[in-house]
């Protein structure tokens, strides 16, 4: 029965994860510059990682719960969400400019994870052992950050410096509020997360559709803001790199640091749906691997960018039509399978050549 609690809990729970991430980062990144940490570091691990807070939170919670169609949706439809919709509104707002470091390691390891993830649930389920390998990617992946950002050029150095570090992070008396902020920020994401996944539940039900669907649209898209704002504000600053390096450091951290600890701690495992290997998980892998050809260039420009966000639109559509058993869902996706993603497929592949024919290749 419909209850006026549901929305509220729902968006009592997506204001507490979002300013749960912001005071999160807010202070763990203060705290890691007064311990002399560089922006650079602290932006590519700290930043990065912390927009991910919700995703994290909720996914765990729900696989601790049981809710394995929560937990996993919320993560795969973030990881949509942020290729598609993110990036894509971004660069409509402003063309996105794209380094050569993420075109070389970062875009090809998320596309490597996006793939391994599906080869890892084609038994059904995520276990202790898929856990451990995603975690450990994400390990040395991190090592592997800190380690590179050392011989990072230093106009990067100041781009990053010029953004997250405001001065008085150096100042050790504030290590106290800065603890507050993370600590706070830690309560606000366990707080969140619970009336999110709780809200959820209850709108599946009364709606009568699965859990899956909630988590891969509305808790993906709830859970995802803090990348939204990170990355529109960061393109429509200019600043480089932030915004197109925030989604693709979100989406790993998503599947390796999320999806392995979930798997890591459910009770037995995270169980796959049949819906989501044969559809959800293919559509994830290949949004990752969109990003190639169209950052090869060295840029997203805005045409990119409404292809990228209307195909966000037509993803969410047809979810909806399966969800409702709308008659007109064979007729759809014949015409995304036979004409529309043939037909970007190809034109991507094209431009990508033009561009690098042209010598429009990403600075290093």
């Amino acid at each position: 029965m419909w209850s006026l609690s549901i929305p509220l809990q729902l968006v009592a729970g997506f204001v507490a994860l979002v300013a749960g991430a912001e005071l999160l980062v807010r202070g763990a990144s203060r705290l890691a510059a007064a311990l002399g940490v560089p922006p650079l570091i602290i932006g590519l691990t700290v930043v990065a990682y912390g927009t991910s807070a919700p995703e994290f939170a909720v996914s765990i919670k729900a696989a601790l719960a049981g809710q394995a169609g929560l937990a996993l949706g919320n993560l795969v439809g973030s990881n949509i969400f942020n290729t598609l919709f993110i990036l894509g509104l971004s660069a409509l707002l402003t063309p996105l400019v794209v380094s050569a470091r993420l075109v070389r390691l970062d875009v090809p390891l998320m596309i490597a994870v996006s793939l391994l993830v599906p080869i890892m649930g084609l038994d059904g389920r995520f276990g202790r052992a898929d856990g451990l390998v995603l975690v450990g990617g994400l390990v040395a992946y991190t090592g592997f950050q800190v380690w590179q950002s050392r011989n990072e050029r230093p106009a990067v150095v100041r781009e990053y410096a010029q953004e997250f570090d405001d001065g008085v992070a150096r100042e050790k008396r504030r290590w106290i509020v800065d603890a507050a902020f993370v600590t706070g920020g830690l309560v606000l994401l366990v707080l969140g997360s619970r009336g999110l996944v709780a809200g959820a539940v209850a709108l599946a039900r009364v709606l009568g559709i699965g859990e899956l669907i909630i988590g891969l649209t509305i808790v993906a898209v709830g859970t995802s803001l803090p990348e939204v704002v990170t990355s529109i504000v960061a393109g429509v600053r200019g600043e480089r790199d932030i915004a197109v390096g925030n989604v693709v450091g979100s989406n790993l951290f998503n599947l390796m640091g999320a999806l392995g600890l979930a798997s890591l701690l459910a009770p037995g495992a995270v169980e796959v749906a049949a819906s989501v290997e044969r559809f959800d998980l293919p559509v994830m892998a290949a949004t990752a691997l969109a990003c190639l050809p169209i950052f090869i260039g060295g840029r997203i420009s805005r045409w990119e960018g409404g292809l990228l966000a209307g195909y966000y639109v037509a993803y969410t559509v047809y979810l909806v039509m399966a969800a409702t058993g709308h008659a007109a869902l064979p007729a759809f996706g014949a015409a995304m399978r036979w004409f529309a993603i043939p037909l970007t497929i190809v034109t991507l592949v094209v431009v990508a050549v033009q561009r690098r024919r042209n010598g429009r290749v990403p600075a290093i």
